[in-house]
């Protein structure tokens, strides 16, 4: 069963995913060359408690922070870390979670640290505009494969790679809900989409090919070829005509 959310239940979807956009934007303004992961990681649980909300993925499954702070190659899941030093020219995907009033926020956004390469700049610009893409679909009578297609399409189109083992998924009182959202896909197959259903997209593309590790921590993924990757994540609310996003980069690009 996929869960249908009223007009107050999005509305408070709405206020955790708007905590969780401020909490990237205020992790962002910290993220430089010299700082550890663990640093960032401290800097937005206190953010979160200090607004009232709960950090979601601490503790999750047993997750040891209020981040999962992925540089470089690593895809998502990374652990925040004393020892994890921040570069200039790196890469960060921060991905958050809030719980508060019964109801969860996930969002995510890779940042570029500095003088980045042209081409890894790229690789952002092209995973946020599929994360958009994907988003549009969001529309009541549409199917979960026409976002799966919209974000593959893209990417692919620019020579970039979709990550086949982790995926969106939906959103409410839990973290993880039905339905699963894959970056992957054909148009016109998968749930129907219906008004009230909340769903995170969230696009991880690679730079080179598809293919991902498993760390011995239990938790980070990287890519095989330990080429760069991309994660962004919006939270949105299928609506009627068009979609509505839970969640704003305008905190961190404004």
């Amino acid at each position: 069963m996929i869960d249908l959310k009223t007009e107050e239940e999005i509305e408070l979807l709405r206020e955790n995913n708007q905590l969780v956009s401020k909490t990237l934007a205020e992790v962002g303004k910290h993220i430089r060359p010299g700082v550890s992961t663990a640093y960032l990681d401290k800097i937005a649980e206190d953010y979160i408690r200090a607004n009232g909300a709960i950090p979601a993925f601490l503790g999750y499954g047993g997750f040891p922070a209020t981040l999962c702070v992925s540089v470089n190659d690593e895809v998502v899941h990374g652990i925040p870390s004393e020892k994890r030093i921040i570069r200039e020219g790196d890469i960060v995907s921060i991905d958050c979670g809030t719980f508060m009033k019964g109801f969860y926020g996930d969002s995510a956004y890779t940042f570029a640290v500095g003088e980045v390469a042209p081409e890894v700049l790229n690789l952002l610009k092209v995973t946020e505009e599929a994360l958009r893409k994907g988003a549009e679909q969001a529309v009541a009578g549409r199917r979960i494969g026409d976002i799966s297609y919209a974000v593959q399409e893209h990417a692919e189109s620019h020579g970039y790679s979709v990550v086949r083992e982790l995926i969106g998924h939906g959103l409410g009182k839990q973290l993880h809900m039905k339905p699963d959202v894959p970056n992957y896909g054909v148009r016109g197959r998968g749930p129907l989409l219906k008004k009230g259903m909340v769903i995170c997209i969230e696009p991880m593309i690679n730079m080179g090919k598809k293919n991902v590790v498993f760390e011995s921590d239990g938790w980070t993924v990287r890519t095989a070829d330990r080429k760069p990757s991309a994660h962004f994540e919006f939270a949105v609310a299928v609506g009627e005509k068009t979609p509505d996003i839970l969640t704003t980069f305008e905190f961190i690009e404004n």
